[in-house]
């Protein structure tokens, strides 16, 4: 039987009272299907996750909330969900949050539609079990058991219909089922078949009888003695299901099924059947304890028996073993004494040999001696020169050892100078850089300030002329010949602002009797702005030349910085060719390889040597082109921001050439 989940209940105000005294209750179970068709995955690879779905349902009903909510079904076109809630009174919100709904989803254009339906519930009614003992042929209404008074309880937890005060919590009682269902009328019997043992082997193998710690729910018969008991606890249970209410006010509730008995469970026949059944085991049972216990005592005896003889073999063994030793003991003490008699003879005999061999040996450890101190002397004067010769070699090392690390470090000391000169001119440059960026800010500031105060001052010149035109029309006295022409009055104004003469102005300029309408009010304005238009460009071409020579200083700093780092690179190359000519012509002086072979090598380095020397030439020639070309162009006529630009990247280009 498989255990029914339980889940936590927070309100139990649709609660039934079931019993008081076990605090268990009935809870109506409403339960909704959820279906949302998926659309077709076009792209491979893509897929929609079940979890996600799941998770817009339970936002598309917030601020409600499903007791459970788990899949049913899921397909490639639909997603059906099975959801719980706790009270009848939120469905229909529910249904009106989900039914004909759609959901998004993040990466599909296409949306999810979603429909809601509430679940109706699957417990038998009264016509069933009405029309199943009317039309079966094998029961009789008269006799209990064989009528519908008998319902069939699957998924009861175990601990919930325990005793109080029982040694095993876990195991269900006849007396607690009885008392909690007989709330709907009389009952006449009950069976809860895991806590009979002898169950599982009687003629029907399906039910599952009780094993300390094993299960956590049962099934149970409870039959009725009136046909109105019967209904009363179906219609009752009819979609519900059990909840449990704790001391602390905390209530949990378990799903069970409800059917009416179809077995004749708790019939006469039944139950005689089962009795029967269960005194033929327990006979089975007492024979085979006793046939244990004859064998059992059979196998005692035998085992005593086996142990007897046993010790019997193993004094036997120790008395054969006690007299081998006696007579291996006495062979021992024969062969001592005989081998006692040999040993005083051989003593006697060695004992002469000896005292030969003291003699002769002491006559011999005298001519060692003398050998010894002779061969002495003679060690000790050659380890006196080879230790002599050792100081010697040993003083010549350290001292070509000292001359070596001072040698390094005067190289560590030199390449520490050259790598923190290079870093100077670095920042150097760096500062010379920044210095240029912000003279080319302010020179832009300055031609942005230029162009405004011209904008400012053409518009007022154009509004002083527009006036004087209209004031010439209105005089009929001025002949049209004598009239100011516009256009040219425009150009005249744009060419004393820029600080040049337009060529109309200089053709058609009106004289002092011509225009009367011009008084000295606007020779006033001409004069102020040719003035302004002056200072204006006065600054300009001061801002230029300090620019100009802001960036010949940097050019100037940054060939200088050049030239230095490549004498550096010549310097060094110069030093290496230098060693590696040595080297070729002690290598030679060892060698001197004659024939072709040898002046193959020697024109093929010669060829080697040549051939860098012009790739080094040509980069350098290039370089010197390269830069001359930057130079000429930054001299064009352009903008202060594409000569800064083109400089810089010639500026790259070279740095990287030589690098």
């Amino acid at each position: 039987m498989m255990a029914a989940m339980t889940t936590i209940i927070h309100d139990t105000t649709e609660a039934l009272c079931l019993s008081t005294q076990y605090n268990i209750y009935l809870k109506p179970i409403v339960k909704m299907t959820v279906s949302v068709a998926l659309p077709q995955l076009k792209l491979p690879g893509k897929s929609i996750s079940n979890w996600e779905v799941m998770e817009r349902v339970k936002a598309m009903v917030a601020p409600e909330q499903f007791s459970s909510l788990r899949i049913s079904k899921s397909t490639m076109d639909f997603i059906r969900f099975e959801g719980e809630v706790e009270n009848k009174t939120v469905v229909k919100s529910l249904l009106n949050r989900l039914d004909v709904k759609s959901i998004k989803l993040s990466g599909f254009t296409d949306v999810l539609k979603v429909r809601a339906v509430e679940n109706k519930v699957d417990f038998p009614t009264r016509h069933d079990w009405d029309s199943f003992f009317r039309d079966a042929k094998d029961m009789n209404e008269t006799l209990p058991g064989e009528r519908p008074d008998t319902i069939h309880l699957e998924g009861l937890p175990c601990r919930w219909f325990s005793q109080k005060e029982s040694h095993y919590p876990d195991r269900p009682s006849e007396e607690v089922l009885k008392a909690v269902f007989e709330t709907f009328g009389k009952v006449r019997n009950v069976d809860i078949p895991m806590l009979d043992p002898y169950r599982e082997e009687m003629s029907d193998k399906n039910f599952s009888t009780f094993s300390f710690g094993g299960h956590l729910n049962f099934e149970a018969y409870v039959q009725y003695q009136e046909y109105g008991g019967f209904t009363k606890a179906m219609d009752t249970l009819r979609g519900m299901k059990l909840m449990l209410k704790g001391e602390d006010g905390k209530a949990v509730a378990c799903n069970i099924k409800v059917t009416f008995d179809t077995s004749k469970h708790l019939s006469d026949s039944a139950l005689k059947r089962r009795n029967q059944e269960r005194l033929k085991l327990q006979e089975l049972e007492r024979q085979r304890e006793e046939q244990k216990r004859r064998e059992k005592e059979e196998e005692e005896r035998r085992k005593e028996e086996e142990r007897k003889q046993k010790v019997q073999e193993e004094e036997e063994k120790e008395r054969k073993k006690e007299e081998k030793l006696r007579r291996r003991e006495q062979k021992i003490r024969e062969r001592e004494e005989k081998k006692n008699l040999k040993k005083v003879r051989k003593q006697q005999e060695e004992e002469q040999k000896k005292l030969q061999m003291k003699i002769a040996m002491e006559e011999r450890r005298l001519l060692l001696a003398q050998r010894n101190l002779e061969s002495i002397r003679l060690i000790a004067e050659l380890l006196a020169r080879a230790k002599a010769m050792k100081q010697q070699q040993q003083e010549k090392e350290q001292a070509e050892r000292e001359e070596r690390e001072k040698q390094e470090q005067a190289r560590q000391k030199e390449e520490r100078a050259r790598l923190q000169q290079l870093e100077a001119c670095r920042r150097k440059q760096e500062e010379e850089l920044r210095r240029v960026e912000s003279e080319k800010e302010r020179a832009m500031e300055l031609q942005r300030k230029e162009r405004e105060l011209r904008e400012r001052l053409l518009g007022n010149l154009l509004k002083k002329n527009t006036g004087n035109t209209s004031e010439s029309t209105n005089a009929s006295a001025v002949p049209s010949e004598a009239r100011p022409i516009p256009g040219n009055a425009s150009v005249h104004v744009e060419g004393c602002v820029n600080g040049v003469k337009a060529a109309g102005s200089k053709e058609k300029k009106p004289s002092r009797s011509s225009v009367p309408s011009q008084g000295s009010g606007g020779k006033k304005v001409g004069r102020k702005s040719r003035k302004e238009t002056k200072n204006l460009q006065e600054e300009n071409r001061k801002e230029r030349l300090r620019s100009r020579h802001s960036r010949e200083r940097a050019r100037e700093s940054s060939h200088r910085r050049r030239s230095s780092s490549s004498q550096e690179r010549r310097r060094r190359r110069r030093s290496d060719s230098y060693s590696r000519r040595r080297r070729r012509r002690s290598s030679s002086h060892r060698r001197r390889p004659r024939g072709r072979h040898s002046r193959s090598t020697s024109s093929s380095r010669e060829r080697s040597r040549s051939s860098s020397g012009r790739s080094y030439r040509r980069s350098r020639h290039g370089y010197s082109r390269s830069s001359s070309r930057g130079s000429s162009r930054s001299r064009g006529r352009r903008s202060h921001s594409q000569k800064y630009r083109r400089r810089s990247s010639n500026r790259e280009r070279s740095y990287s050439r030589r690098r």
